[in-house]
């Protein structure tokens, strides 16, 4: 006698037959039309949507139309005063350190305004002055500007009559003289005057190829005496703040580190 399976038998097939149909339908959903992905897709390349840039505020807007600003300037340093050169006029250390310096600012202040632009720059002279203060020779080493150039030699050839050099016989120096809405010249310091100075350095290899060849020995400075050293230091003024200030600053400016409070 044949036997037929049992109702509950067969819907239990077809419940357990819907719901792997479901699970099978919700995985199509979710990962996209499952006929749709190409085999041939390129999995190294990178889809990137670009949006619509973000329009400005009107306060941006305005602070960028006003953002053209002057360029920046600087008037011409104060020329020195009869009591400045008549220190410089005595002062005959370091190859007369004050009429060197009182020489570059009596230049610069006869040279107008230094605006920001192309006419900014700086210019080197080698000088010469005879005893008497007058300029016999003055040649030009480096320049960036001519406008500055132009103006240093112009200053030079008109300026008033100088007081006698220190020490009484021609003055030679070389100075820079800069015409930037940045530079000052800088008052100098002389607390260090009465100190040699560093001995020039040379190469005790060199060798000219001709000359018997012998290791040069570089000379040492020459240390004054205590008697020289006390005279010297009655010649030795009272520093300036602005220019102990403007040393601080160069030797910061020089030694600083760029690693340092970086942002």
């Amino acid at each position: 006698m044949t036997k037929y399976p049992q109702p509950k038998s067969s819907l239990a097939i077809w419940l357990s037959i819907a719901l792997y149909l479901s699970l099978f339908l919700l995985w199509v959903f979710y990962e996209g039309s499952f006929f749709s992905k190409t085999k041939d897709k390129n999995p190294d390349i990178i889809r990137v949507r670009l949006e619509e840039p973000i329009a400005k505020k009107n306060s941006d807007l305005n602070a960028s139309q006003h953002s053209d600003k002057q360029p920046a300037s600087m008037e011409a340093p104060s020329a020195p005063t009869a009591e400045e050169w008549s220190f410089a006029s005595k002062y005959t250390l370091k190859n007369s350190k004050g009429y060197r310096h009182s020489f570059g600012q009596q230049v610069r202040s006869m040279m107008g305004t230094a605006i920001e632009g192309p006419d900014q720059g700086q210019v080197r002279f080698r000088i010469e002055i005879a005893p008497n203060g007058s300029v016999t020779k003055v040649e030009m080493l480096w320049s960036t500007s001519n406008k500055a150039e132009q103006l240093a030699r112009k200053a030079i050839t008109s300026m008033p009559p100088l007081p006698p050099t220190p020490t009484g016989k021609p003055l030679i120096f070389e100075r820079t003289i800069s015409f930037t809405p940045y530079a000052t010249n800088d008052v100098p310091i002389y607390r260090d005057d009465c100190q040699p100075d560093a001995p020039a350095f040379n190469n005790p290899f060199a060798w000219d190829g001709k000359s018997p060849q012998e290791i040069k020995q570089n000379k040492p400075s020459e240390k004054l005496s205590a008697e020289a050293l006390a005279e010297c230091f009655k010649q030795l003024p009272q520093d300036s703040i602005e220019g102990v200030a403007a040393h601080n600053q160069r030797q910061f400016d020089q030694w600083r580190s760029d690693k340092i409070n970086q942002k």
